[in-house]
């Protein structure tokens, strides 16, 4: 059970990080929203 809240919390974090990368303009941001958005996903998919 705790498990599926987990990864709701992280799916949530991931949604919100992917519409962060999409709507920021300036470059560096989008980078760096990148580059938080991929442990995440791995997170979500229970991938270490």
């Amino acid at each position: 059970m705790i498990t599926i809240i987990y990864r709701l919390i992280v799916v949530m974090v991931v949604a919100l990080i992917g519409w962060n990368l999409f709507t920021e303009k300036k470059l560096t941001n989008q980078i760096n929203a990148a580059m938080v958005l991929i442990p995440m996903v791995m997170r979500a998919l229970m991938i270490k």
